[in-house]
């Protein structure tokens, strides 16, 4: 009893660690959840940000445009300007038979008679025939072209953003990785 309580207990915390979100992070090689940036020219870049499964399209697009503001900063300059965007969903499904306990199987008889419990797996078995489950993931990335400007944001420009501005906004809501 205690060992099976164990083994839930491993396998509910395997689960929940699956289950998180991508921080704000870079991406690499071993993980590529996050984000990257590519510099064009010297005032322009191609950043995406990567998010698995459990991170919503939202977080996905406010790490980009944090991302955005921080390497204007990180650059010297004072606003950044989107010159284009877009965000994709990834839609996966994965199905998975549900296994039932249909009943018990008897052999022998008298005091020899046994019976032990049988499970069926599977399509076409036992009365939940044909019952599976089936989930649906979707990872969402998100893709910008930024060009970074020295001065004051054109008021006139709705893709223009204060780049410093941006980071205050949205630093609540930017979750990172646990220091290890």
């Amino acid at each position: 009893m205690i060992r099976h309580l164990i083994v839930a207990v491993a396998a509910a915390a395997g689960l929940a660690a699956c289950a998180t979100s991508t921080p704000y992070q870079p991406a690499s090689g071993k993980n590529p959840y996050g984000f990257t940036d590519q510099r064009i020219e010297d005032n322009r870049y191609r950043i995406v940000f990567r998010g698995n499964s459990s991170t919503t399209r939202e977080a996905v697009e406010t790490f980009l445009l944090y991302r955005a503001a921080e390497l204007t900063v990180q650059n010297g300059f004072d606003y950044f300007v989107v010159t284009e965007q877009d965000t994709e969903a990834n839609k996966r499904y994965s199905s998975s038979p549900n296994p039932a306990f249909y009943g018990r199987y008897y052999y022998g008889y008298g005091p020899y008679c046994c019976a032990f419990p049988y499970y069926a797996y599977g399509w076409g078995w036992g009365s939940g025939f044909n019952d599976y489950d089936v989930r649906e993931y979707t990872r969402y990335s998100a893709v910008a072209f930024v060009t970074m400007h020295k001065g004051a944001k054109p008021a006139d420009d709705p893709q223009a953003f204060d780049a410093r501005s941006v980071m205050d906004n949205l630093r609540s809501y930017v979750i990172r990785e646990p220091a290890t």
